[in-house]
């Protein structure tokens, strides 16, 4: 059983056939699939299963604070349902992939007390970006598109 799908029946949500498969979707490392994908891949599975069950799932995921939001650039939303383990986002401008990191130490202590304007800060999102592999390999060899597959 997936981690996602553990910590939902943890917390006592009633697990349809349809949750399930949204949750198995979700299921991994590196995972950030916008709500189509979700749903294009959970079709696969149980192809009755509706665009409109999926969001209303996927916005319940993220209510219950099982799944994050990922919101970059003016691209569509993206899940993670690496909701638990404190990660930041390097994002590629090219193709939009997207892949979790874990830097050592507490970004939040490099935040001077004088730059916090009085605020208690709760938490901290940081995004880098820049190009993936495949983007900054087609970017050197001069192509003005770069890379539009999602990896």
């Amino acid at each position: 059983m997936s981690d996602l799908l553990e910590r939902l029946r943890g917390r006592g949500w009633r697990m349809t056939s349809q949750r399930r498969v949204v949750a198995e979707v979700l299921d991994g490392d590196h995972v950030h699939l916008t709500a189509d994908e979700v749903h294009a891949r959970a079709a696969q599975r149980l192809p009755e299963i509706s665009r409109a069950t999926v969001y209303n799932t996927l916005g319940e995921m993220v209510s219950l604070g099982e799944v994050i939001e990922v919101s970059t650039d003016g691209r569509a939303k993206r899940y993670d349902p690496n909701a638990h383990q404190p990660h930041h986002h390097l994002v590629c401008s090219g193709c939009g992939t997207i892949r979790d990191v874990h830097p050592t130490g507490n970004p939040l202590a490099e935040l001077p007390a004088v730059e916090r304007f009085g605020f208690t800060v709760s938490e901290v999102e940081v995004t880098y970006r820049g190009l993936c592999p495949s983007c900054a390999r087609l970017d050197s060899v001069g192509d003005p598109e770069g890379c539009k597959i999602n990896h």
